[in-house]
């Protein structure tokens, strides 16, 4: 049988990366010979995760196209064009047998260039709420894999299939993991525990939340793990450093993030579409903020599918700062409904999304 050749593109946030690394190691799991090549966007986080996940990435200088229309829209156009050539030339070289996009800068020029050289490519949506990028990039799409229902709004029907989104595999099972999670971040077991992940670059508002409110956690006798991100950290850092109790434990990323969610008793969270996959498979209690400064405000729409359910707890970021930490207190305090968003977000989970994916990828290649 013929070697298989996957071309991944995209990235930028951890919400793009590790979904990425996922269908790439389904991919390694089911056909070992597979050879995968990812294109990120130069300067982000893919250029240093994939390479640590034991993949080659090849960068591209795209960059994304600000809101606000200034003079910064033609070096928007000069890059674009040129990622476009770059993309054309590593895929010219590489021979892939299909092209997939996981979403983010570098997913545009790749895929595009994969089409235009006439190699099937495959998209991977996020979100219940795609973006212009996939919107455009549908009409050429052999597959798209989705997570939620009702994206024929958005997409061809004939094209869609529903497999969820990839999730890390090592967030599977963590019932297991709670003893040496505790001693991982050494912390009481017998003591209630918050989680709070601003995703993988951080959250301002809900770092600045959690910042004015620490104290209270500590007055209340709760254990806090606060994910900050590399620009907060500092920041937060002084702050528990003056507060100085045992009860906290601050990182900028936390690497074992499965011990994380096997302590936490509530999750404080963003609400990308891959945080909130990963989310239904803890089956934790979970108050998501979403953030207001992405596409078409698609965090939002992602946390009212849950919260509309009675699958999570939705508080604005604008009403973050005086809302969460006393959401988060009275919620400790219930542990029936707390019993109630843990049943219902755990019935929305899709555990072998990454392995669906390769399947289709194998099937697209017809190798």
């Amino acid at each position: 049988m013929k070697k298989l050749k996957i071309l991944i593109s995209g990235g930028g946030t951890g919400g793009h990366i590790f979904p990425a690394i996922s269908i790439a190691n389904a991919l390694k799991t089911k056909w070992e010979d597979t050879e995968i090549l990812f294109i990120g966007a130069e300067g982000k986080m893919e250029m240093e995760k994939i390479p640590a996940a034991g993949y080659e990435i090849k960068g591209l200088p795209v960059i994304g196209l600000k809101r606000k229309i200034s003079f910064s829209i033609f070096t928007f156009i000069f890059k674009t064009i040129k990622s476009l050539r770059l993309a054309k030339k590593i895929i010219k070289e590489f021979k892939p047998d299909v092209a997939v996009g996981v979403g983010g800068y570098a997913s545009g020029p790749a895929l595009k260039a994969a089409a235009r050289l006439k190699i099937p490519y495959l998209l991977q949506e996020q979100n219940s709420y795609p973006g212009i990028t996939n919107k455009l990039l549908a009409k050429k799409a052999d597959k798209i894999c989705v997570a939620y229902d009702n994206m024929d709004k958005f997409f061809p029907a004939d094209k869609i299939i529903k497999t969820g989104n990839p999730i890390r595999a090592d967030i599977k099972n963590i019932e297991n993991k709670s003893s040496k999670a505790f001693k991982f971040f050494n912390l009481n077991p017998n003591t209630p525990t918050v989680l709070i992940i601003g995703g993988s670059l951080g959250a301002k508002t809900i770092n600045d939340s959690i910042a004015n409110t620490l104290e209270e956690y500590v007055n209340a006798n709760i254990q806090v793990i606060w994910q900050t991100g590399k620009t907060y950290f500092e920041t937060a850092k002084k702050i528990v450093d003056k507060i100085n109790s045992d009860l906290i434990f601050v990182s900028d990323f936390i690497f074992k993030m499965e011990y994380a969610f096997a302590v936490a008793d509530i999750i404080i969270s963003r609400a990308g579409a891959s945080s909130i996959s990963e989310l239904c498979v803890v089956g934790k209690p979970t108050i998501l903020v979403p953030s207001p400064n992405v596409s078409e405000d698609h965090q939002t729409k992602n946390a009212l599918a849950l919260s509309t359910i009675n699958a999570a707890i939705l508080i604005k970021d604008s009403e973050a700062r005086e809302k969460l930490t006393k959401q988060c207190l009275e919620l400790l305090k219930d542990e029936e409904y707390r019993k109630v968003l843990a049943k219902n977000i755990k019935k929305l989970e899709l555990v072998n999304s990454a392995e669906i994916i390769a399947e289709e990828i194998k099937k697209m290649a017809n190798v």
